[in-house]
């Protein structure tokens, strides 16, 4: 029989509380980890992708010559630093001749790998490299907007792809309610082509307007790079299909004869049984036919009252 250990203290259970399955998890951390060869393009990548996401990332500086993505076998080491970390995310940065200033950003499901996208890191732009007012410079951990630019992102299989993977990597901690005046940044991710996709980093500056919305203005703070798509994977459909899977306490009950509209809103169906209106006997009250009986009957009595005769008396 196997042995199963349990947490003596009071630190252990907590630790292994955070990791276990919850009905709503909590915000997703990133790993960022480096090859067996990088430049200095993808260092600065990796510190300003760490930097963007600080209060919820994990980076390690070592080199891993035992990760190779996209390899049978090669991906090993990168579950077990997943396991290790408890990261769904993680970014990898290499560097060859073959593929110099290479980026794989992938996701992982139950700590196995989920889905992976690859990409050369293009005309890089640091946060140095922009001048502006530092007051004005998102703080660490606030809600950003995204905003991406152009029809492939709906109709092109790899940037809906990369799509989904930058909105993972970047959404930050998912809320019910916004304030207004928190939304500080707003990432803009342009489509240049089928394979290739401007982005970069901007500040909201808020001015007044005349009215209660301010009128917003942005200011590029930086990371500025182009993304060109190498390889993407998706995932696999058995995987795909048990990271779908919903929990019964939070699945929504179907309401009966309910329905939306995006127009009319909640809309309703009342069902009401049948009345048989045919088979109920009627009693027979025909108003038109009474009042030609009451006018024949009053002309009858004028009648009868004008023409009248005295009865002669037999003499």
């Amino acid at each position: 029989m196997l042995h199963i250990k349990t947490p003596k203290t009071g630190r252990a259970r907590r630790e292994l509380k955070k990791i276990a399955p919850k009905l709503v998890e909590t915000g997703k951390k990133s790993l960022i980890l480096h090859g067996t060869k990088t430049s200095n393009v993808i260092n600065s990548v990796l510190t300003e992708i760490y930097h963007l996401k600080k209060d919820n990332a994990v980076k390690y500086t070592k080199r891993n010559d035992n990760i190779r993505p996209f390899e049978s076998g090669g991906e090993t080491s990168l579950e077990f630093y997943s396991l290790k970390t408890d990261c769904s995310l993680f970014v990898f940065g290499s560097h060859s001749k073959k593929r110099p200033d290479n980026l794989v950003i992938g996701r992982t499901y139950d700590h196995h790998i989920y889905d992976l996208v690859e990409v050369g890191v293009e005309n890089f732009k640091s946060m140095h490299s922009f001048s502006y007012d530092k007051k004005f410079a998102p703080l660490i951990g606030s809600k950003p907007f995204f905003a991406f630019i152009g029809e492939g992102f709906e109709n092109v299989e790899e940037l809906k792809h990369i799509k989904e993977v930058l909105l993972d990597l970047f959404h930050g901690q998912v809320v019910t309610n916004l304030n207004l005046a928190g939304l500080d940044r707003v990432f803009l991710c342009t489509a240049v082509s089928s394979s290739k996709v401007f982005f970069t980093h901007c500040a909201l500056r808020m001015k007044k307007s005349g009215t209660i919305v301010p009128r917003m203005e942005l200011v590029e703070v930086g990371p500025s790079m182009d993304l060109v798509i190498r390889r993407h994977r998706l995932a696999d459909e058995s995987l795909r299909k048990q990271s779908m899977k919903t929990a019964p306490e939070l699945k929504i009950r179907k309401e009966k004869n309910v329905s939306r509209d995006v127009i009319e809103g909640k809309i309703g169906k009342v069902y009401i049984p049948d009345q048989q209106v045919g088979s109920v006997p009627l009693p027979n009250k025909s108003k038109g036919l009474k009042r030609e009986r009451r006018e024949a009957k009053t002309k009858g009595e004028g009648k009868t009252h004008v023409d009248k005769k005295p009865k002669q008396q037999d003499s």
